[in-house]
């Protein structure tokens, strides 16, 4: 080391001394230390001090990362120190022990030289006046009680030091000796380092103490809390191991555990709702501690695979444009404009609003009219996957929600397995034949099915099985019915109803050529081959299909192609072109037989029209009058209660206005009626016959013949009025299909007159009534001069009134 001599002056307590300046460490007096010194500035002052008299002025740092530190980067307060020695580690690194003479202030501070060189006062903590020692004794106390508790969180703390504590009784050394070997931060000894009073620096070291216990209470739960979880998740790491161990001693070498992990990672990557995600990784756990031949496992295996077959995320986006609906309807359906027109309003309004959610379609009509290829066309337009789910028949409410899995065998329920089949969660999904549904003892499918037709409810569907919400906002629900009047109310009123009509004998020609005969040829392997003329199509329509829809007619095409390709197969002939003529041939006699309607001017015949789930009907009523009887009615033809009683009503009109259409009281009094409505097995029922009914018994009694090419339909009351009926369009187009050419309506039922078929309105004269004299005035004949029975002049009430096409169907929907 250098040999400069270091001179210290010592005047009024002042000295100038070289100084460390400690990075993060203050030293008290009395007390030795060691450290490392490794700034140029600080060795030097090291060298300095050994050159003189080894004393040195230890400072803290304000902030550890300063390097050159001036006057304010210092602590006001810190001790001058005697070096006790020093080793020389390197060049850069010299350790030093020190030991703490005297607490003194910082003054001045010259760090122009090698090293710092300060100018410091001593500063000895002040001493306690007598009125004190009884508070400073109790203060001593208080800081070994709290340096007990202490101890009980920090036992690595030497005995040395707690020997020194605990035997001391000395208020200063206990000041200095405590917070110079207990593990405080180096700002808090500070603090208690720059206290003057001894009475504050005890007071300041015991909140220091209580708040480090506090602290170190703390992190003592907090460890504990650790080391348990630790200690259990150790205990089952060691059983699993065993388990494992055990399984493959025994053959069963299967890790669940590892199958468990791949099933977390696929749920965790679905990003799910937290309390989905909870449930689903917590059988996962159940997974991972079970064998893998349990039977349970494979039960959680079946319930994981199809939460993850679930499209959670998986959407198409929808295609609404107008011109692309309406290309992919017309190429697929003929007719139907009134239906086609709702669905391209439903796809504007969605294109508009593309929040709009919850529309449910309800498509009612006959069987055969397209009701089910309609729901495909527009899933096929919108660009949405499609799946369909038959509702007939059904009559167990699990079949909707799922089964539940502590049932062996569960499985969802046919909404979520509707779902999956689609791939996309937000399908199209057809529910088929709604108004088929059944209930029993195991639960109303129609109620669970509220739940899924409800937008309110239908974003959390709970399906049994799954025990977790789905989303089904987004599916659009389109079902079909062939009777609106069997679908429970409720569950009719969330659905949006577009009626199909049946189809005319046009219709259903242009479909059969345009549609269904192109598509057999193709299926039946006959394009090119065989060929089939108007003629033959009108044939098979008029002699071999009877019904609303084009179903049978589709199957008799099929039935006559198949014939011409047996023929070409066995090579009979190379091309076939099928006439009218031939399809008789092929067919056999023709299979539709005329239907019993009055065809002629008849005395106690009258036609009448009903309405049933397969489309309009014929319903010709019959009256016989039996001379010399008691007065009895006879009723047949399995007829209803409502119809019955339309029945008597008929009859006491009669006898009311017995002498209106000259009808001598003694032969209504005298004489049994008979009344019968042909194809008695079939069950008949409704109010809308009344009309009907009146005419036949008003004929029969008065022997004034019916009008053939007359049919009516209309509810009667006691006094003759007329009221309105519903199935107005079925019934005329029953009308049109057996040549009527005029059909007597309830005046209340012109507005429904808009929905019949233009074809309709064209060929059949509808006449509005309002009372039972216009309908007999309308359709009874009677005798003109030369004998012969003519029409009745028709009252100006009963003149034709043209269709309003803004007026809606006012209608109630009826039997008949």
């Amino acid at each position: 080391m250098s040999e400069k001599k270091v001179k210290v002056k010592i005047a009024r307590n002042i000295s100038h001394l070289p100084a460390i300046a400690l990075r993060g460490l203050v030293v008290f007096p009395n007390n030795v230390v060691h450290f490392e010194v490794g700034r140029a500035k600080s060795i030097a002052a090291i060298e300095a001090a050994m050159h003189g008299n080894s004393s040195v002025f230890l400072v803290a740092q304000r902030e550890t990362d300063t390097e050159e530190p001036n006057l304010k980067d210092l602590y006001s307060y810190g001790v001058v120190a005697e070096i006790k020695q020093v080793l020389r580690v390197s060049e850069d690194l010299v350790k030093v022990l020190v030991e703490g003479k005297s607490r003194a202030r910082l003054l001045e501070l010259d760090n122009s030289g090698k090293y710092l060189q300060v100018t410091v006062r001593s500063a000895p903590v002040r001493g306690i006046n007598t009125e004190k020692r009884t508070q400073v004794e109790a203060l001593v106390r208080s800081l070994k009680e709290c340096f007990e508790e202490y101890l009980s969180y920090s036992p690595q703390i030497s005995k040395d030091v707690v020997y020194n504590i605990l035997s001391s009784d000395s208020p200063l050394y206990l000041s200095e000796y405590m917070p110079a070997n207990l593990l405080f931060k180096y700002q808090d000894k500070q603090t208690i380092l720059n206290e003057s009073t001894l009475l504050g620096r005890l007071e300041k070291l015991l909140v220091l103490l209580h708040r480090e216990c506090d602290i170190l209470s703390i992190e003592k739960d907090i460890d504990d809390r650790v080391n348990v979880q630790m200690d259990k998740g150790q205990r089952e790491y060691y059983l699993r191991e065993q388990m494992h161990a055990i399984s493959e001693e025994l053959g069963d070498s299967e890790d669940t555990r590892a199958e468990a992990d791949t099933y977390r990672q696929k749920i965790q990557a679905l990003k799910l709702e937290p309390e989905s995600e909870e449930k689903l990784l917590k059988e996962c756990d159940r997974l991972a501690r079970m064998q893998g031949n349990a039977a349970e496992t494979s039960v959680i295996r079946s319930y994981l695979d199809t939460c993850l077959a679930l499209p959670w995320h998986v959407t198409t986006e929808d295609n609404l444009d107008q011109e692309h609906a309406r290309k992919v309807l017309d190429k697929e359906h003929y007719g139907l404009e009134k239906v086609k027109e709702r669905i391209l309003e439903i796809l504007a309004v969605r294109k508009l609003n593309t929040e709009v959610k919850g529309q449910i379609i309800c498509l009612v009509g006959p069987p055969g009219v397209g009701k089910t290829s309609i729901a495909h066309s527009i899933a096929e337009c919108m660009g949405r996957k499609f799946a369909r789910m038959s509702l007939g028949g059904v009559h167990d409410e699990a079949e909707i929600r799922g089964h539940r899995r502590t049932y062996i065998g569960a499985m969802p329920g046919r909404i979520i397995s509707a779902v999956m089949t689609a791939k996309s969660s937000n399908p199209l999904i057809l529910l088929d034949e709604i108004d088929k549904l059944a209930a029993d003892y195991k639960g109303d499918p129609s109620s669970a099915l509220l739940e899924v037709l409800d937008p309110e409810q239908n974003k959390s569907f709970k399906d049994n099985y799954l025990d977790i919400p789905f989303d089904l906002s987004e599916v659009l629900f389109i079902t079909t019915a062939n009777n609106a009047e069997t679908i429970p109310a409720p569950l009719y009123d969330r659905m949006d109803v577009i009626e199909l009509s049946s189809y005319t004998r046009t219709e259903k020609f242009n479909i059969a050529k345009k549609h269904l005969l192109p598509k057999q040829l193709k299926n039946n392997g006959l394009v090119g081959r065989v060929s089939m003329t108007n003629g033959a199509l009108y044939e098979i329509l008029d002699g071999y299909t009877r019904e609303a829809g084009v179903r049978n007619l589709e199957r008799t095409i099929t039935d006559v192609l198949r014939k011409c390709a047996k023929k070409i197969a066995a090579g009979e002939a190379e091309k076939i072109s099928v006439s009218a003529t031939m399809v008789k041939n092929l067919l056999g006699p023709e299979k539709v037989k005329p239907s019993f309607i009055s065809r002629s001017n008849a005395v106690g015949i009258a036609n009448g029209l009903a309405w049933t789930s397969v489309g309009g009907e014929m319903l010709p009523v019959e009256v016989a009058v039996i001379p010399e009887g008691s007065g009895k009615i006879e009723l047949t033809g399995s007829l209803g209660d409502v119809m019955k009683e339309s029945a008597r009503l008929a009859v006491t009109y009669a006898r009311v206005h017995a002498d209106e259409y000259n009808i001598p009281q003694d032969r209504i009094k005298n004489s049994d009626i008979h009344i019968h409505a042909p194809e008695g097995a079939v069950p008949k029922d409704g109010p809308s016959a009344g009309v009907t009914l009146t005419t036949a018994l008003i004929s029969a009694l008065s022997g004034v013949p019916v009008r053939c090419d007359v049919a009516m339909t209309g509810e009667i009351t006691l006094h003759g009025n007329v009221l309105p009926i519903g199935g107005l369009k079925e019934k005329s187009m029953a009308a049109f299909r057996e040549g009527i050419k005029t059909v007597l309506i309830p005046k209340e039922n012109v507005s429904d007159l808009h929905d019949v078929d233009a074809e309709v309105k064209k060929a059949v004269r509808f006449v509005p009534v309002s009372d039972l004299s216009q309908v007999l005035g309308e359709a009874l004949l009677k005798p003109s001069h030369s004998g012969q029975h003519e029409p009745h002049p028709v009252p100006p009430a009963t003149q034709l009134i043209a269709a309003d096409p803004s007026a809606s169907n006012q209608g109630s929907a009826t039997v008949m």
